[in-house]
């Protein structure tokens, strides 16, 4: 089976042609880095990961990018609150949102460009557009006309009106059109900013992507990803930008979105109570307990995420590294991928790709020595970012201050104790172990623990 996408462009699935077979490349929407990430920023990074890993199996090479936003409004008012300075907060968050991401098992992208490294391209970039008059400068701002795109709005498929009142667009004076949207504005002396040849300023939030992606993947390139929020306005006007940029060339061929996060329900907000960060969540949950509940929905799809499915998705981990240990001293040969593989080829199938590992948990719970059922899960787990641990050490993490010699020597005691007949002490020392956050699980080969 060849993978098939869904490609918002064409709201059709597509098999996947790439531009060049020996190279893939794509590029996702980074973060704003301003604060810590919340849940919902997550998933696209989980989501895009599983692709990545998937195009790197198939494909001899691929690029990855995915940008840091460093400059932007949001970063200003947050300085502007902190008294912090900008560069220390985009610097502390970025480092932040990358160790929380590996702690998701999400592979570093090939390349993260930041903006404020490519604030010569963004002016070439705006310079082109203006000399093609498809861009005009209004009062220290330079503005992209939509009306000189004959297509415009073909990605999220609206009217002109509707786009307008989706965007709850700015209304100025100084454009000429409603729905004209910026590319560069001036800033303030306490504002970051840049020279160009309309003054002293920033670019805007849209222009940075086209620019970043334009040097490092090229005019054309093979997948665009995204959160679904982020197809009009963001994802719109970039193929505006870089369409009419670089004469009509492509954009983006393939353009992957990923559906909306909700919690118990609700849309995520600090005023209900329901804003997860990564950062805290970790506090609770392993992180691969995390990636499973973000993958445990299609990508398309909604997302309902919930402590409840938290605890859930951490659960599942435990029977698929329980069927891992028992099978610890099987020899593994070459993985084997097929049902997993077949899952993900098929427009990143995620649901259905777990279940084929849990199919294949039990095939090795009926046998621990079937080597082939254990390398197809390790295989499996790896394309999903799942099962990277060694079993032992996936029980035993999350015990706290609890010495693991201690653990060992009270396992020690118990079984003498139960050899002695004297099952008070066995039971005693069982239940002071569980208080610990300890079980334990006695089998043929002994007794084995990990965390509650």
């Amino acid at each position: 089976m060849s993978l098939r996408v869904t490609n918002t462009l064409s709201r059709q699935k597509e098999e996947f042609v790439p531009v060049d077979p020996e190279h893939i490349r794509f590029y996702v929407c980074g973060p704003t880095v301003y604060d810590y990430a919340h849940i919902g920023n997550a998933r696209p990074v989980v989501v895009f990961d599983v692709l990545y890993r998937l195009l790197k199996q198939l494909y001899p090479r691929v690029t990855y990018v995915r940008n840091i936003t460093d400059v932007d409004d949001k970063i200003i008012d947050a300085s502007q609150k902190s008294g912090d300075d900008i560069g220390d907060i985009t610097t502390k968050f970025a480092d932040i949102f990358r160790q929380d991401m590996a702690a998701l098992n999400a592979l570093p992208p090939d390349i993260e460009p930041r903006a404020t490294d490519h604030i010569g391209e963004m002016v070439s970039m705006i310079e082109c557009l203006i000399e093609k008059e498809h861009a005009y400068e209004a009062e220290g701002h330079v503005l992209f006309g939509v009306e000189t795109m004959e297509d415009y709005g073909k990605l999220s498929r609206h009217s002109r009106d509707e786009l307008i009142a989706g965007a709850r667009v700015e209304v100025a004076p100084y454009k000429k059109d409603a729905a004209d949207f910026v590319l560069w504005k001036p800033s303030s002396e306490e504002q970051p900013g840049w020279d160009s040849p309309w003054g002293r300023g920033r670019p805007g939030w849209h222009l940075e992507c086209s620019a970043m992606s334009a040097k490092h993947l090229g005019e054309t390139f093979d997948i665009h990803g995204g959160g679904q929020d982020l197809i009009f306005p963001h994802h719109e006007n970039e193929i505006a930008q870089s369409v009419c940029s670089h004469g009509g060339t492509p954009f983006a061929k393939y353009w992957m979105h990923n559906g909306y996060l909700t919690v118990n329900g609700e849309k995520m907000s600090k005023s209900l109570g329901n804003f997860h960060t990564v950062h805290d969540l970790l506090e609770r949950t392993p992180g691969e307990a995390i990636r499973l509940a973000l993958l445990s929905a299609h990508y398309r799809q909604p997302l309902d995420f919930s402590l409840r499915a938290l605890d859930e998705a951490k659960n599942a981990l435990d029977r698929l590294y329980t069927a891992l240990r028992a099978a610890t001293d099987t020899a593994v040969n070459d993985a084997e991928t097929t049902s997993v593989l077949a899952a993900l080829e098929d427009d990143l199938n995620t649901p259905q790709a777990v279940a084929e590992l849990h199919a294949l948990a039990s095939a090795l719970n009926r046998d621990p020595s079937d080597s082939k059922a254990k390398a197809a899960l390790l295989a499996g787990g790896a394309l999903l970012g799942l099962l990277q641990q060694d079993p032992e050490d996936w029980f035993k993490q999350g015990v706290g201050d609890v010495d693991e010699i201690e653990i060992e020597t009270l396992i020690q005691k118990r079984v003498e104790a139960r050899a002695a007949k004297d099952f008070a002490e066995s039971d005693r020392i069982r239940d002071e172990l569980a208080a610990a956050g300890i079980v334990l699980e006695d089998g043929p080969d002994g007794t084995s623990w990990k965390r509650g």
